[in-house]
């Protein structure tokens, strides 16, 4: 197995808020993908007194756990898990049912000998490579489906869309939203290697559309997770004015991707 992996703040007055990890069992056999994108509060208080790289670090240290040492549970069952793990250690001190209360996208990847497995919540990224070169993405496109209007006021958002249904989830304090996560597995002979993104490196084919799915892979598995998120960071820049692609977003956004080959 050989693995590439980068992750970036967007600015450097702000930490990241990502998470990324790679694991291995003691056994030796298969492995895992780790992947956290922290969702960024409004200004306003969130009803949490902890900063968002502290669930970050506290869920992603559960799943990377949960994910090498339990391969009786399956995926969905470890997010549950270390959701709820999270949740308990912050829950006397602070209010987990404000719509705001830290929270994140997930990507998790588990593979053995036979199969592999995958768990995606929200809108980061997975793409799996089968032996062909045909690059499958693995998506939850539940927010991107939502019209733009419908995401114009974080008031609106966080009264009917986030965690709600007909509006989007994410990994925050209610276990129960595994259930929307988009899962499945794969036979481990069909896939040859796999990228996770979090958006803002992502950000390559779905905001500025400089290739498809396959060409980001391209770009990856020949150039490196450093150089995606480096073009990534040039567009950006150039953008930063007329914001044709950009629009309303933020400027720079943390950036993470993860490339293993198996």
């Amino acid at each position: 197995m050989r693995t590439d992996l980068v992750s970036e703040p967007g600015t450097a007055d702000r930490p990241n808020e990502d998470f990324a990890g790679v694991g291995l069992p003691a056994c030796g056999q298969g492995g895992c993908v780790i992947l956290l994108d922290g969702v960024t509060p409004p200004p306003y208080a969130p009803g949490c007194s902890h900063p968002v790289p502290w669930f970050t670090a506290k869920l992603g240290g559960a799943l990377t756990e949960l994910t090498v040492s339990h391969r009786d549970l399956t995926l969905a069952e470890i997010l549950g898990r270390a959701i709820s793990q999270t949740s308990k250690a912050h829950l006397t001190a602070c209010d987990l049912s404000h719509p705001r209360t830290p929270q994140a996208t997930v990507v998790l990847v588990r593979w053995s000998a036979e199969t592999v497995e995958y768990l995606v919540l929200s809108d980061s990224a997975l793409l799996l490579r089968a032996p062909d070169g045909t690059v499958t993405p693995v998506l939850d496109d539940r927010l991107a489906r939502l019209p733009r209007g419908a995401l114009a006021s974080a008031d609106v958002v966080d009264a009917e869309l986030r965690n709600k249904e007909g509006g989007f989830f994410t990994a925050a304090a209610d276990p129960e939203v595994v259930r929307y996560a988009v899962t499945g597995s794969v036979p481990r002979a069909g896939v040859r290697s796999l990228v996770a993104l979090t958006d803002g490196a992502a950000r390559w084919t779905e905001k500025f559309h400089e290739g498809d799915w396959t060409a980001l892979f391209d770009l990856v598995a020949k150039e490196g997770t450093r150089a995606l998120v480096d073009r990534v960071r040039e567009l950006e820049l150039a953008d930063r004015e007329e914001r044709a692609f950009l629009g309303r977003s933020k400027t720079h956004d943390d950036a993470t991707a993860v490339h293993v080959e198996l």
